[in-house]
């Protein structure tokens, strides 16, 4: 691109000025012409359709209309006086309204000729209306000549005010074309724009702001999402190699002792085909000199653990040291009881650091730490203080990624001279299309099969007034031996209605399940931490035989025994919420249940949501369905939303187009990875121009 001519400043462009040239870049970020350029349209109005009366919905969209006005009253007094014109054609009638220069248009209206209307449509009872349409004379309207397809632009209250309105963005964009068409280059290497059939850089912003049809429009925004991913992926996949290059690690050369040992007497089952697989991806990344870093994503119940395990253990085995974060104590509490059991049998230390950890057991954890005698440290935010310093850090391993912000992460890497390797673990499955996205510098390793002798889990969809036949079920399993939760949502606007709602569950439940013969346990947030401890322990010693209780239960607790999982008011959760929950069953070898309770009324998000959960228990494909239902904000939490800025393409509508730019991303890298072939010099420069000006996409770190 003639970077010289883009980067003008917006001031320059003539019918801008330094009074709008300040709006501009106030409100909409735009600094130059480039900045201009990439000012998309986020709508366009197609005036290329006529419509009949009959054939109008209540979608307030702009439509256009042939028909004649038959009549014209005055309505309503004062401040609500209105004009009402009567307008019909071939097939019904509407009224058009006006509340402003009602003298002025009442005399310029013509009765019984024929007009062309546009405007924006309304529904009121059973009849339509426009308010202050467009009028067209139809013999003025043939005769004129028409852009097809008019585009709307992003605005602000304040630029309407001011006077900067849709028009006025719309001359300018032509002002704009005239100057700049020329210094458009080509970016991408002829070789993709043959093999996409992608139209020519210039085309694609001409078509873009100025469509003729709606086909021209579609090549236009291919092209330009494509250009977008494809440079992402590049910059992404570059930031990738580089770290593997600059970025040196400890290379742990041997597989020694413990891991052989954990591995051929103590491992309590056999591994599946997808630990195995990822076990070896973990080995070959350790065994270079540079640092591993890499994303595991798991189901609940996948088996990371043991995989985190070994990693540790081939850390150990090089006389390095590893510690495990997890984000909540009793997730850290849990790992740490877990890795004990596994160890028991070989020679390992193993200690835990929470921030209730007392300050006398701290002293011994820093002292072991520190002259190498504690092999595996497993805690919360605890570890990153600064106090906390280890002879030795080889391994990091993190749970549950999106709770910890970058800056903590990065604490981490300084706990030793070389940052040491990084695990990442999360049960909560990323969709792959955000993932390639906002982890393309991570390497990504999936367990996608559950153990042998897990049976899925049944989930259905009941409404309340089957509720009988549900306490029937429950009643056939508890004979059966097995435990039963039943979860109630706390949404924390309400908590007074919420602890109402679970104590009427309780109490419903209690009445159908007297004592002696079933015991009932109870946990919800106002309980305080020692009994609540105390009630889950009971479950979890099969002393009763159901749980009731909010979504405290969400994290952590293994009960192989518990077979049912009952969701109250299954509408309120979100989908990854249903997910984790019903991944709390289904921990043992017997057949589950998870049961969604819902009342009869539902929104349509929430019938997708129950659809989705009773057909499938692919977490990833939950992921996607909840990624199109929320947007990537959500899922990602807070510090990564602002990765997604995208300029025209979306994440969720997108994802094909991802697919393709990063296919032909790692492909170009591999085969011309310094980008030196003369076919490949218009990305070059492109690429260099990112780099250099930041201006397009200049929120990639």
């Amino acid at each position: 691109m003639n970077s010289g001519k883009l980067q003008t400043p917006i001031d320059y462009l003539k019918g801008v000025g330094p009074n709008r040239a300040t709006l501009l870049r106030s409100e909409l970020g735009i600094h130059t012409y480039q900045d201009f350029l990439n000012l998309f349209p986020n709508r366009y109005i197609d005036k290329t359709q006529y419509y009949k009366i009959a054939q109008l919905q209540p979608t307030s969209a702009d439509v256009q209309i042939i028909g004649k006005i038959t009549h014209i009253k005055t309505a309503g007094e004062g401040r609500a006086k209105r004009l009402v014109a009567t307008f019909i054609d071939q097939t019904g009638s509407m009224e058009l309204v006006w509340f402003r220069g009602l003298k002025w248009i009442r005399e310029s209206l013509k009765i019984n000729i024929p007009y062309v209307i546009f405007g924006k449509v309304q529904r009121f009872g059973s009849s339509y209306s426009i308010a202050h349409p467009d009028l067209e004379l139809l013999e003025e309207h043939e005769k004129s000549l028409r852009v097809a397809m008019q585009p709307v632009y992003p605005s602000t209250e304040k630029l309407t005010n001011r006077g900067i309105t849709n028009r006025v963005v719309n001359v300018l964009m032509q002002t704009l074309f005239q100057e700049v068409h020329n210094a458009i280059d080509e970016s991408l290497s002829n070789s993709i724009l043959d093999t996409l059939k992608l139209i020519p850089k210039k085309d694609a912003y001409l078509n873009i702001h100025f469509p003729q049809s709606q086909e021209s429009l579609a090549k236009a925004q291919f092209r330009l999402k494509f250009e977008e991913l494809f440079y992402i992926q590049l910059q992404l996949l570059v930031k990738n190699k580089l770290h593997k290059q600059k970025i040196k690690g400890y290379p742990f050369e041997q597989i020694g002792n413990y891991f052989t040992k954990f591995y051929n007497e103590h491992l309590p089952f056999e591994l599946t085909e997808a630990q195995k697989r990822v076990v070896k991806e973990i080995r070959n990344d350790l065994g270079k000199p540079a640092q591993m870093n890499r994303l595991l994503q798991g189901d609940v119940g996948s088996g990371k653990t043991i995989v985190a395990l070994l990693t540790m253990l081939i850390a150990i085995d090089n006389d390095f040291q590893a510690c495990l974060m997890a984000p909540t104590e009793i997730l850290a509490i849990q790992h740490y009881q877990g890795l004990s059991e596994l160890c028991k049998d070989l020679d390992i230390n193993i200690a835990l650091l929470t921030g209730s950890s007392r300050t006398k057991a701290r002293r011994i954890i820093h002292e072991n730490l520190e002259n190498g005698s504690l092999n595996i440290l497993i805690g919360t935010h605890a570890l990153l203080e600064d106090k906390v310093k280890f002879k030795n850090l080889g391994l990091a391993i993190i749970d549950e990624q999106h709770r910890f912000g970058v800056a903590q992460r990065s604490k981490l890497w300084h706990k030793n001279s070389l940052p040491p390797h990084i695990l990442i673990m999360t049960a909560t499955p990323i969709p792959r299309t955000l993932a390639m996205s906002v982890y393309g510098d991570l390497d990504v390793s999936v367990i996608d099969e559950l153990p042998p002798g897990r049976k899925a889990i049944k989930t259905v969809h009941r409404y309340d007034n089957n509720r009988l036949k549900v306490f029937g079920f429950i009643r056939d399993e508890i004979k059966k031996g097995r435990q039963i939760y039943v979860v109630y949502p706390l949404i924390q606007e309400s908590e007074a209605l919420d602890y109402k709602d679970l104590m009427d569950g309780y109490e419903s439940i209690s009445r159908e399940f007297p004592m002696p013969e079933y015991q009932i346990s109870i946990v919800h947030g106002q309980m305080k931490p020692a009994d609540k401890d105390y009630e889950m322990n009971r479950f979890v010693n099969g002393e009763t035989q159901i749980m009731v209780a909010t979504t405290v239960i969400e994290v952590g607790v293994n009960v192989p025994n518990a077979s049912v999982m009952i969701i109250e008011s299954a509408e309120r959760f979100g989908l990854s919420q249903l997910h984790q929950l019903r991944g709390r069953v289904g921990r043992g070898a017997d057949q589950s249940f998870c049961i969604l309770m819902t009342g009869h009324k539902l929104s349509e998000d929430s019938k997708t949501r129950l659809q989705t959960m009773t057909s499938t228990n692919d977490g990833f494909e939950i992921a996607e369905v909840d990624l199109k239902l929320r947007g990537p904000g959500d899922i990602m939490g807070t510090q990564q939303s602002g990765v997604l800025n995208l300029k025209i393409a979306d994440i969720i509508k997108d994802k094909e187009i991802m697919k393709i730019s990063r296919n032909y991303a790692s492909a170009l890298l591999n085969e011309d990875p310094q980008l030196l072939k003369e076919e490949n010099l218009p990305i070059r420069q492109m690429y260099a121009q990112l780099m250099k000006y930041k201006n397009i996409w200049n929120y990639i770190s």
